[in-house]
């Protein structure tokens, strides 16, 4: 029923409450505004772990089970500290950048809390960098300091910091003055000697009585809108870009995604993180969710490992699992998949690229993961603005991306007008709330062409919402194949593809066509032992999908170009695509 308030306004319209599923379609247009019963929190990441350790000191907050490393909280919290005045020691400030390079090691996620309680602010670098993407990164945002292991699989992290900054090995650790980072004074390396660096231990060992009273003096200074980390955005199209986070970003996303999930009931949950550091998913989802929910946090590898992932659920007795789509894709065709014991796995998360229907009822299937939800966000977003229930029925948590998180603004725009669309229709995701970033580090261009002056984060992305505030995703705008003058949006032919039972990953691009200005491209990856023709396929989608959508090209591949946080390169895939089929030229 519609209410009137007291100005004559129909508030009903506008608002959708998510303390729970929402169960009556209040909402007339593509515009929702996730009210909630559970207001803001209003407090640091360092004030946040203080407090869980305050609740719960003898509980488990971090466990690495390649390395072996076990912290509760109270251990955690006084590493925390000793690391924190450490840095304080080695003349690191607030406001300072301190760049983290590496995979999922301790020192990863000791320096993410160390760094936040100095009020220093953490860079977060992809593991995966080679000399130029680093030096790149480092220098945008004037990083003074780089904590790395000497190398980790075919990455040599100190080597390459030598050939950036060759004087490192004539300084003496803390006052590197190098001519291609000029702005970088300190090294410290996790798991070696190396000279004109510090050694990991001699920052635990820094810091007088003096460091850490100036830590807990700085304290009273630091205050919850401050930046405290910058990621950079995964760069699957164009130059990186540092997003800037502040404290209220990611201690609230964290809170209420936390709470989405069931983390604020469920006392004893065990989330098993396969997703990098480096990237919102894990640092956000897994490092600031075990500060503010006081969750355990279970490592299984420092690099992603399928086979680990399953193990460690199983040793830790894992309830909750993390991952990208083409990490469940990984982990439900382990081999040995029936030999490991599961039946501890009560929920999990699957999120950082569109997740195909059949794939979320595999998990659920074959994993036995009754409880999986679907996430939507962006590393702007401090990641997360949509995301399922739990308690979702099936075709919500396959067809969809949930629905508005708490205290999130978020509306469907004609790409070119910004007018809001009506309920169901097509059109760019806005996003507004604490989750938009401050800024593209000291980009205010870029900055301003993904903010509106109203403070609207422009998403790229194209999707449909429903009067509940369910979301559906059809794909990037940038993305889009516009064959014919037809728009088709690659997600849509990638779902229906993923039911193909020979099919164990489809992505579709869009490959130029003199005639149609582009075609359709499927590129396929099958189960193994499995064959397969371009007919079959072909043969498959017709009368099923719209006969302009059905792929006139069919590839089968090995593998798809991606990022170190499991996206998939579509431009770099589309490149690849034209090579094999003789297209010449750029789309």
């Amino acid at each position: 029923m519609r209410r009137e308030s007291a100005d004559g306004i129909q508030p009903c319209s506008l608002f959708i409450h998510v303390d729970g599923p929402p169960v009556v379609p209040t909402l007339t247009t593509s515009y929702a505004h996730g009210t909630s019963s559970t207001p803001l929190l209003h407090d640091t990441v360092g004030g946040m772990l203080q407090k869980s350790t305050e609740r719960h000191p003898d509980k488990e907050a971090v466990v690495f089970v390649q390395d072996g490393v076990r912290k509760t909280f109270a251990q955690f919290q006084q590493e925390v500290d000793q690391a924190a005045a450490g840095l304080l020691a080695l003349g690191l400030k607030k406001g300072d950048r301190l760049g983290m390079w590496g995979p999922n090691i301790y020192e990863w996620i000791l320096f993410q809390f160390a760094t936040a309680k100095a009020g220093i602010i953490m860079v977060s670098v992809n593991p995966a960098y080679q000399l130029q993407e680093v030096e790149f990164a480092l220098r945008k945002v004037g990083c003074k300091a780089v904590v790395c292991p000497t190398q980790f699989k075919t990455q040599q992290y100190c080597d390459m910091l030598r050939k950036i900054c060759p004087e490192i090995d004539s300084s003496i650790p803390g006052d590197i003055q190098s001519a291609r980072l000029p702005e970088l004074r300190t090294v410290i390396v996790t798991d070696s000697r190396q000279p004109g660096m510090f050694h990991f231990d001699d920052v635990m060992q820094a810091a007088g009585s003096q460091h850490m009273q100036q830590l807990q003096d700085l304290q009273k200074k630091i205050v919850f809108d401050d930046p405290i980390n910058i990621q950079f955005t995964s760069g699957t199209t164009g130059v990186p870009k540092g997003a800037t986070l502040s404290h209220h970003n990611i201690v609230n996303n964290a809170y209420f995604v936390g709470r989405r999930v069931g983390y604020h009931w469920k006392p004893h949950t065990r989330v098993c993180v396969p997703v990098p550091l480096y990237h919102c998913f894990g640092s956000v989802g897994a490092g600031i969710v075990m500060a503010v929910h006081g969750t355990t946090i279970v490592f299984p590898s420092a690099g992603y490992d399928g086979k680990a992932n399953i193990a460690a659920v199983e040793s830790e007795r894992c309830t909750f699992i993390y991952g990208t789509p083409t990490m469940y894709v990984d982990m439900i065709n382990q081999p040995d998949l029936n030999k490991y014991d599961l039946s501890s796995l009560e929920g999990g998360i699957m999120a950082g690229s569109p997740c195909p229907p059949e794939l979320v009822r595999k998990v659920v299937s074959v994993m036995g993961v009754k409880g999986i939800t679907i996430a939507y966000g962006a590393t702007e977003n401090s990641p997360v603005t949509f995301i399922s229930s739990p308690l979702d029925n099936m075709e919500r948590k396959s067809e969809t991306i949930g629905y508005v998180l708490d205290h999130i603004e978020a509306k469907i725009v004609d790409p070119t007008t910004e007018q809001v669309l009506p309920l169901g229709m097509s059109g760019e995701i806005m996003i507004r709330g604490y989750c938009v970033m401050l800024e593209y580090w000291k980009e205010k261009g870029k900055t301003d062409e993904c903010i509106t002056g109203a403070r609207w984060y422009k998403t790229g992305d194209i999707g449909s919402m429903d009067g509940y505030s369910y979301c559906k995703v059809n794909g990037r705008s940038k993305d889009m194949i516009i064959r014919g003058g037809e728009n088709i949006y690659p997600a849509e032919i990638e779902q229906f593809l993923h039911t193909h039972p020979k099919v164990k990953e489809a992505q579709v691009v869009g490959v130029k066509d003199a005639r149609m200005g582009e075609e359709v491209c499927a590129c396929i990856k099958l189960v193994e032992g499995q064959e397969c023709t371009t007919e079959e396929i072909r043969d498959f989608c017709k009368g099923q999908v719209a006969h302009f959508k059905i792929p006139r090209y069919v590839l089968f591949v090995d593998s798809f170009p991606l990022t170190i946080t499991g996206k998939i390169q579509k431009h770099k895939l589309r490149e690849e695509a034209e090579g094999r089929l003789g297209i010449k030229g750029e789309k």
